[in-house]
């Protein structure tokens, strides 16, 4: 189904306009991306006036009663975790947001994608700010549905519908289990708030830690995209690329992991735990890496990428060393920097050359020589090169393969591996698409 999406999307250019793309001109501007981006940037500015307070070990927690009857809050947390994805949820979405007033220009429906974005911001946003149990599931399913939206913008487009309607399929389900395992979580915990349950501790030997293990990895796994719910990521790229950029480095897929770093110190430390993150993660993480390599389209390329990345974050999870969280909160940095930036250079060469066939892109360096440094730079920190941030990430995701090395193994066989295939997938996108004798 995969390779079946690849092909139809390679026979499109400049993007999935179709006809949604309109046949006058439109003014460069949208009032409504505007909005959006200001949005942004005003959270982005209140987000970074918490860090003095939440860097000093103090929490902000805020709400309200929503339904009192059922213990049920309007209440959200503001701690080290949640301050770190919604600063990389506001901020990117400022990038993504400017970016889309150019690229959207001449949709004819763009003042509806502008919405859409916006909506899917604030419920990621609210689905890491989230201290009680049954809002962060309402928020978790506002990001399927905002997300479905944007997949399947191009409506016109059977591909695009159907791909849509698999991503809510497979994440809609996934949210079911999820549903019950945070309503057995919160009666096993005494509480449905999660700093209430955060200091209770672990339930590791709670007569129910079994079921909630298994129903709140089916979500976190069916969101962020591990095998053998992979296949629904790589099919969202019939989305418009600041969807894709969008998604891919900040939103929806990091909500899997989230969850899972949210929840380790309640539900972290078992077997059941460690083995379960430790194969999905290693799987994922390999065999993404191979599936990007046989990739022509850019876009299918950078999403088998993300899958690899998605798959280093969930096994780092696994492990108790706390330099496993300090590799993986890193590479969750890293991996959002220069993802974002290298989707939106493909959105670039899509937009202008009308391909993102690498197999009919070369020598494009004289003509886009601003677009070519900018891929350089982000490749080299995907690639994990010093001076960049990349180099820090991948030598902190070794020094956590090595401290789990002791229980298990093959985390540094699959993490040298899907390395090694990073640096080949970088040049790939950065290097193919600019070298060479310009093509036709």
């Amino acid at each position: 189904m995969v390779d079946r999406a690849a092909q139809e999307q390679e026979t499109t250019s400049a993007e999935e306009m179709g006809d949604a793309e309109a046949a006058v001109p439109r003014p460069a501007l949208s009032p409504s991306g505007l909005v959006t981006a200001a949005v942004a940037a005003v959270l982005t500015a209140l987000f970074a006036l918490q860090i003095p307070t939440v860097a000093g070990g103090t929490a902000v927690i805020i709400g309200m009663d929503w339904v009192p009857g059922l213990d049920v809050r309007l209440s959200f947390l503001i701690d080290g975790l949640s301050l770190l994805f919604a600063l990389m949820i506001s901020g990117i979405g400022v990038v993504v947001a400017l970016y889309a007033l150019i690229y959207m220009a001449h949709y004819a429906q763009r003042e509806r994608f502008f919405l859409y974005l916006l909506l899917f911001m604030v419920s990621m946003l609210g689905l890491v700010l989230a201290d009680n149990l049954i809002t962060l599931f309402v928020f978790w399913e506002l990001t399927t549905v905002s997300s479905f939206l944007l997949i399947g913008f191009t409506h016109d487009k059977p591909e695009a519908r159907r791909n849509a309607l698999q991503a809510l399929l497979v994440t809609g389900a996934g949210g079911l289990a999820l549903l019950a395992g945070l309503v057995l979580l919160g009666l096993a915990g005494g509480s449905f708030e999660l700093s209430t349950l955060l200091a209770g501790g672990s339930l590791a030997d709670h007569g129910h830690y079994s079921a909630i293990l298994v129903l709140v990895l089916l979500g976190a796994f069916t969101k962020s995209a591990q095998v053998p719910f992979h296949f629904w990521l790589p099919n969202a790229m019939a989305a418009p690329t600041p969807v894709s950029a969008y998604l891919h480095s900040a939103t929806m897929v990091k909500g899997g992991v989230y969850l899972l770093a949210r929840l380790n110190p309640v539900l972290g430390g078992t077997d059941g735990w460690i083995w379960s993150l430790t194969v999905a993660g290693t799987v994922t993480a390999v065999w993404a890496s191979i599936w990007a390599m046989r990739q022509t389209d850019l876009k299918l390329v950078l999403a088998y990428t993300t899958l690899m990345a998605l798959g280093t974050l969930t096994l780092l999870l696994a492990g108790e060393e706390p330099v496993t969280v300090i590799a993986a909160v890193t590479f969750l940095i890293v991996h959002s920097l220069y993802k974002a930036g290298l989707f939106l250079v493909v959105g670039i060469i899509d937009h202008e050359s009308g391909t993102r066939d690498r197999a009919a892109l070369s020598g494009l360096r004289r003509a886009m020589p601003i677009t070519m440094m900018i891929a350089a730079v982000a490749a080299l920190s995907m690639a994990g090169f010093p001076p960049f941030l990349g180099f820090i990430g991948k030598e902190l995701k070794y020094e956590g393969a090595i401290a789990m090395a002791a229980e298990t193994p093959v985390v540094i066989a699959g993490l040298v591996l899907a390395s090694a295939l990073m640096v080949a997938v970088a040049g790939i996108v950065a290097l193919a698409p600019f070298c060479g004798k310009p093509s036709e």
